[in-house]
C-alpha cells in the first residue's frame, strides 16, 4: 500500500469499489479528510493538517515514520462506519472496538515520536 493512493485504497477495501468508479469519491473524500484532522489533533502528519483532493494523494506523502502504519487501517475502519456501515450489530461493536484500540495506539505512538523530535 505504501506509495498507493490514498482514496482508491480506501475504495479498494470499503465493498471493493474499483478505481474506475468515481460516483462515491467526493463522499470518501470528505470522510478520508475528516479522519484526516482527528489524526491532526492526535499529533499525527503535518502539523498545518493534511488533506486529499483527488487519487492523486499517496499514504508515503502521508505517513512519514513507519510505527505509524495503522494509520491507513484507522481510516479505513472509521471510513467505512460512515460510508457502509455493517447490518450486523455484532460486526458494527467488533470495528467501534478495534477503532477505539487503534485510537489508543496511535495516540501512544504519536506522543513517542513528539518526545523524541523534542
Amino acid at each position: 500500500m505504501i506509495g498507493s493512493s490514498i482514496l482508491t485504497s480506501v475504495k479498494k477495501c470499503i465493498n471493493g469499489i474499483p478505481e474506475s468508479d468515481e460516483s462515491f469519491d467526493e463522499d470518501l473524500i470528505l470522510f478520508i479528510n475528516s479522519r484526516l484532522a482527528t489524526l491532526c489533533q492526535l499529533g499525527v502528519g503535518p502539523d498545518e493538517g493534511f488533506r486529499i483532493n483527488d487519487k492523486s494523494t499517496t499514504w508515503e506523502e502521508y505517513i512519514q515514520d513507519t510505527r505509524l502504519e495503522f494509520v491507513k487501517d484507522y481510516i479505513v475502519t472509521s471510513v467505512q462506519l460512515r460510508f457502509a456501515p455493517p447490518e450486523s450489530s455484532y460486526v458494527l461493536n467488533a470495528l467501534k472496538e478495534q477503532l477505539n484500540e487503534l485510537t489508543f495506539r496511535i495516540n501512544v505512538i504519536a506522543e513517542q515520536i513528539k518526545e523524541e523530535n523534542g
